[in-house]
């Protein structure tokens, strides 16, 4: 079988993603790889296919239970035998797993790097014949990388006990320095190196003004009611998760937590409901992610300022994995600048309390390029891109930025003296000593080195240190500078500096002005197409995931493991009436059309059987005459449906039936209360809300105990009161 029909024949797909092919071929061939692809371009299938078609078991390194798990549930769902061993597993079931690894039958096998690399664990393997090593999640070997784990730093002693495997190891993010130290610390010998574009073209990028809480909170459910869908918003504090969950709550929004401070038991409840769209929305801080395959989130709200543009990176990608448009967002204020500062000064010695001058000095640079990134007037994308070496022309469409590009002026000269200013102070300090030269600052370091006495000292004084410190993230940002990367940010000069101090380059720079909130929100997505299919069609996608989320929840399994919401929106167009038609959709390979096949084929027929009859034409032609999406699920109860049944039926969540249904009552739809809310549990909730007040929904809950819904304390507010 050539990988091309093993492509076709396992995982459905009738192409391979740009430089799969490639990755591929070397893994065939028995060559180390580095692979750096970005979130969403196919990485495990790199190693999962080749492990398919090669002799011998797939050892994969994972470092975390959950991606390990979240893997092998596709894996076998596709009739792949994978297994993981973790502790996760008792005992027993991790005999039984090694037990079945040994008779030969399972093609790829994931640990977690500190079982890798116990002793027993090696005897056992050197019993097997292994076909290759595979490091996912790389970035965790280097020390410069945003999530190192001491760990993988190890894995080295894999490679001298089995000095004839091949690896390949894999990540989303690495800048050079990163690429590196995964080569020196894996000992890859002559690797095959494939690094792919950064860019994720159906991201949408915006910063907005965080301002106080209360405009924060209103900023975010802002977002949160023009992108409907899975949404994940990080904040950098426990405390922080646990507020706006409350406020959430109040707002009438479930959410879950989590963060490092719950119990273990808890955060894998959370996680597992949030991956199974029990609930649609996840708090968290920065220790959630890395585990989680969700392909379908459709927002990525930064509450707070992240710690470094890698991180960024790597947590606002987790956003539109299954390449359909997607928005991340960041909530700036100065504030958290103080608030991340304080952090860094508490990086000392666990021992002496001595402050850790080294970490704390490249964590402050980080800090710095961050601010840049937030406050910059210039393409997002392309300061992005340009953090990981690579090259963007700007102008991208799918930034704040470039959607409302601010006005420009002529900085030239003041690039000039900024320059000069760098050349004659020698090179050799960074950006702020020298705005202090140009601002006339008069310190003892200063006299030290008798910058005083310089030509360019103090003829800055006609601009602030903040429009100095704008002009030098510009000339930073666009390569114009160099900025050295050890921490101390120091300045040199290069080609395009000397070009700019010659007169042959012109610098403009972005004059900073306030926008509104939603000025900076697209009007459409990233294509200029329509977010959804035309209304039948969107009847028929919606049939269609809750079809999925039956039988995702019959296995105890996430919806995306079924098929990808990609797979169905191609089902929607393609309406396949025959198993024949329905092997050609992207994402049917052999087991899942024999083990998926006729169901989908019949939940299609019944579709359009009711479609001939007309019901869906009628239910379609209101929904475009009444508009808004609280009308449909109106309609459906209006025929007799419940909350679970509208919830199937439209592939929405249960709490946002309950909400549809208390805005239909607000604006005069008769809903039935009695249906949905026993009139004795009507009138305890309604005597609440005039003891408590209705205003907000939390104190309500709580006073009832949490022995109500807040969609049945919504609903009684908006019948018996209007509310």
């Amino acid at each position: 079988m050539t990988p091309l029909e093993a492509l076709k024949h396992y995982f459905g797909y009738g192409e391979f993603r740009p430089g799969q092919a490639t990755i591929i071929e070397a893994a065939l061939d028995n060559r180390d790889v580095l692979a750096i692809l970005p979130t969403g371009g196919g990485k495990s299938l790199c190693f999962q296919l080749p492990a398919l078609l090669s002799p011998g078991l797939t050892l994969v390194v994972s470092p975390l239970i959950a991606l390990m798990k979240d893997q092998v549930d596709q894996l076998q769902n596709m009739g792949i035998p994978a297994l993981f061993v973790n502790s996760s597993l008792t005992a027993r079931e991790n005999n039984a797993a090694l037990q079945q690894v040994r008779s030969g039958t399972v093609k790829l096998l994931y640990v977690a790097p500190e079982r890798l690399l116990n002793g027993t664990f090696d005897d056992f393997l050197q019993d097997l014949k292994l076909s290759r090593l595979v490091v996912d999640e790389a970035h965790c070997v280097s020390e410069w990388g945003h999530d190192f784990r001491p760990h993988y730093r190890q894995l080295r002693l894999v490679r001298q006990h089995f000095p004839h495997l091949p690896v390949m190891a894999l990540t989303a993010t690495a800048t050079d320095r990163v690429q590196q130290d995964i080569q020196t610390q894996l000992e890859l010998r002559d690797p095959v190196v494939h690094i792919a574009s950064f860019n994720r073209p159906n991201l949408f990028y915006e910063v907005l003004d965080k301002g106080g809480q209360a405009q924060a909170l209103r900023t975010l459910l802002g977002l949160m009611r023009r992108h409907e869908g899975s949404t994940i918003i990080y904040c950098a504090t426990r405390k922080g998760v646990e507020k706006l969950v409350a406020q959430l709550a109040e707002a009438g929004i479930s959410a879950l937590p989590y963060h490092a401070g719950l119990p273990r038991d808890l955060r894998e409840e959370n996680q597992t409901r949030f991956i199974r769209d029990d609930v649609a929305v996840m708090v968290a801080t920065i220790a959630f992610g890395m585990g989680v395959n969700k392909p379908d989130v459709r927002l990525v709200v930064h509450y707070d300022l992240p710690k470094t543009i890698e991180g960024y990176y790597q947590e606002s990608g987790r956003a539109g994995r299954d390449g359909d448009p997607a928005h991340c967002a960041l909530l700036f204020s100065p504030a958290d600048i103080l608030q991340a500062k304080w952090f860094i000064r508490q990086k000392v010695d666990p021992e002496t309390g001595e402050p850790l001058v080294a970490e704390q000095r490249i964590a402050m640079q980080q800090l710095q390029q961050m601010t840049g990134y937030a406050e910059s007037s210039w393409c997002r994308r392309t300061l992005l891109l340009g953090y990981f070496g690579e090259s963007f022309a700007g102008s991208c469409g799918g930034c704040d930025n470039c959607r409302d590009p601010k006005p420009v002026v002529d900085w030239t000269v003041d690039a000039q003296k900024l320059l000069s200013a760098v050349k004659r102070t020698g090179e050799r300090f960074g950006l702020r000593y020298v705005i202090e030269v140009l601002r006339g600052k008069l310190t003892d370091k200063m006299q030290q080195y008798g910058h005083e006495r310089l030509s360019v000292f103090g003829i800055g004084q006609d601009k602030s240190v903040r429009e100095w410190r704008q002009l030098g993230r510009v000339l930073v940002q666009r390569g114009w500078v160099t900025a050295s990367e050890d921490g101390f940010g120091i300045v040199t000069l290069n080609d395009s500096s000397w070009q700019i101090l010659r007169g042959e380059l012109r610098v403009d720079v972005p004059v900073l002005q306030a926008k509104r909130e939603r000025e900076l929100v697209p009007k459409a997505n990233l294509t200029g197409e329509e977010t959804h299919p035309g209304s039948v069609e969107e009847a028929l996608f919606a049939q269609l995931r809750a079809l999925r989320k039956r039988l995702a929840d019959q296995q105890s399994v996430p919806p995306y493991v079924i098929f990808s919401d990609a797979s169905l929106r191609e089902m929607c167009r393609l309406r396949p009436r025959s198993l024949g038609e329905f092997a050609k959709v992207t994402g049917v390979g052999s087991t899942k059309l024999e083990r998926y096949g006729e169901v989908f084929v019949a939940g299609i027929r019944e579709f359009e059987a009711e479609a001939v009859s007309g019901r869906v034409v009628a239910d379609a032609k209101t929904r475009r005459s009444r508009g808004g999406t609280y009308q449909q699920t109106w309609e459906l109860f209006h025929q007799g449906l419940g909350v679970e049944g509208i919830s199937e039926r439209r592939g929405i969540r249960v709490e946002t039936v309950w909400e549809h249904l208390a805005q239909a009552a607000r604006r005069g739809h008769g809903v039935d209360l009695n249906r949905l809310v026993d009139p004795g549990r009507q009138q305890v909730i309604a005597e609440a809300l005039q003891q408590v007040g209705g205003e907000k929904l939390k104190p309500v809950f709580e006073a009832l105990g949490g022995n109500y819904s807040y969609g049945e304390i919504r609903l009684v507010r908006a019948v018996r009161f209007g509310r």
